[in-house]
């Protein structure tokens, strides 16, 4: 008996009976929060991504900003002053350091927080914040490890608080256009499929020039730490989300094992010769993290999904979505479909741009003037959107804290089989086997 085995098995026997719940939540949710017609926010980290994120909540006509908290004060301050602008009430600040959030997360005038800082604190304040009885949106990935995995899942079941990932590319417009075209069986029967994070990321993780760490700027500050000291795919919901819908994993279907390989490290130290010279101090850093990690994942349904992270050498930006069924195949990076007995030419492309207008998600289309200069395309928009609504409805959250858990885990499983000689190694069924009777819900409520 795996490790995973025993644990399930434990839990099991305790009769959770809100882990049982096929609306994980939900019902203590609309006692805590309730239908409201506005949704009173905290933002923990207001960087890049939160103030973005800040911004797109104060372009509704429901919600409140009530505390900003930021390690740096500068930030908040920042953040204060963008709400008062808005003509909204000026936020209270906290950032008194990195515990501070706690006090905010005290207060009693706040239903909901979101959460976008560096990795690390995702889970740790998402569980004290579920504890203290607000709702969550946490930023990518939920969690770096299993047990956090399992601290998420097992304390939203406890509290039966809202909970959501603010997974953005699973509302990606030609990604919810797929997801139309699976549902309808167009594709057949899903057999396999690709994704991944393929993004150039070395003036990211180095800024300015080869410098990251204390005194450097952005994400360069905390996210190459995790290059030095960890090797698998760092970053895997971007990719996987949008796959886990389209294949319906935990309603339905699971991820039942996984094995990854990495190649050698190179990129980074270059990078760091090519911006510092031989002689910087970085140029002595080793990286641990594989240029890339490319991990295999096989479905309880059958289905293979190849995942790809590929971070520290130059490419184009590319997500690598493959979508192949019985029937045909979608592929991102030419935007061309094939459908056997559908497309005019055998074995020849087609363009994607006429199914990109019949099968336009019914939310894209309502929604589209509203998701412009929403950031990421327009995605950002929806996300938030369908976090503010679920809260606010009492209603489940459309990419739940089992979603979180099981896409967050790839991370550290990875990095277990790249250590184990890219050995398989099996996932944690966070459901404790609900995935059979849970039904898909994303994406198919038009109004969020």
């Amino acid at each position: 008996m795996t490790p995973f085995d025993r644990r399930d098995f434990v839990k099991a026997g305790t009769g959770t009976a809100l882990g049982m719940s096929l609306a994980p939540g939900a019902l203590l949710a609309r006692d805590r929060v309730g239908a409201a017609d506005r949704l009173r926010l905290g933002f923990i980290g207001v960087g890049g991504r939160g103030s973005w994120l800040l911004g797109l909540a104060l372009r509704r006509d429901d919600t409140e900003i009530k505390a900003v908290c930021d390690i740096v004060p500068e930030k908040t301050q920042r953040a204060a002053d963008a709400v008062r602008e808005a003509g909204r009430d000026e936020p209270r600040q906290f950032a008194a350091g990195e515990e501070d959030y706690l006090n905010l997360l005290e207060r009693d005038d706040i239903d909901a927080v979101i959460i976008a800082t560096p990795w690390l604190w995702h889970t740790p304040m998402a569980v004290a914040a579920m504890e203290r009885g607000k709702a969550v949106g946490v930023e990518v990935p939920a969690a770096t490890t299993v047990q956090e995995c399992w601290d998420l899942v097992e304390t939203q079941e406890r509290t039966g608080m809202p909970f959501m990932m603010l997974e953005n590319v699973c509302y990606r417009r030609d990604v919810m256009v797929v997801l139309q075209i699976v549902r309808e069986g167009l594709l057949g029967e899903m057999m396999h499929l690709h994704c991944g994070y393929q993004h150039d990321l070395r003036a990211v993780k180095f800024n300015p020039g080869a410098e990251f760490g204390p005194g450097s700027n952005g994400e360069a500050v905390w996210r190459t730490d995790h290059s030095i000291h960890r090797n698998g795919d760092l970053y895997p919901t971007h990719g996987i989300g949008p796959v886990a819908n389209w294949v319906n994993i935990n309603r339905g279907n699971l991820f039942v094992s996984l094995t990854s390989h990495a190649t050698k490290t190179r990129g980074l130290h270059e990078y760091i010769v090519a911006q510092g010279g031989e002689d910087h101090p970085n140029a002595d850093v080793r990286f641990k993290l594989g240029d890339i990690v490319t991990t295999m994942i096989q479905t309880r349904n059958g289905e293979t999904i190849m995942v790809s992270h590929d971070t520290n050498l130059p490419r184009p930006y590319s997500l690598a979505f493959r979508v192949q069924g019985t029937r045909g195949l979608w592929m991102n990076d030419n935007r061309s479909i094939y459908i056997e007995g559908v497309s005019p030419e055998s074995h020849r492309w087609e363009p994607f741009e006429p199914y990109q207008e019949r099968f336009d998600h019914p939310l894209w289309k309502r929604h589209a003037s509203d998701a412009e200069g929403g950031g990421h395309g327009g995605m950002d928009f929806f996300v938030m959107h369908a976090f503010v609504e679920a809260v606010k409805r009492g209603e489940p959250t459309p990419l739940d804290v089992y979603d979180a858990a099981a896409w967050s885990v790839i991370g550290p499983l990875s990095e277990r089989s790249v250590a184990m000689g890219n050995h398989p190694v099996s996932f944690p069924d966070f459901t404790r086997g609900q995935w059979a009777k849970r039904k898909p819900i994303f994406a198919l409520d038009d109004e969020y």
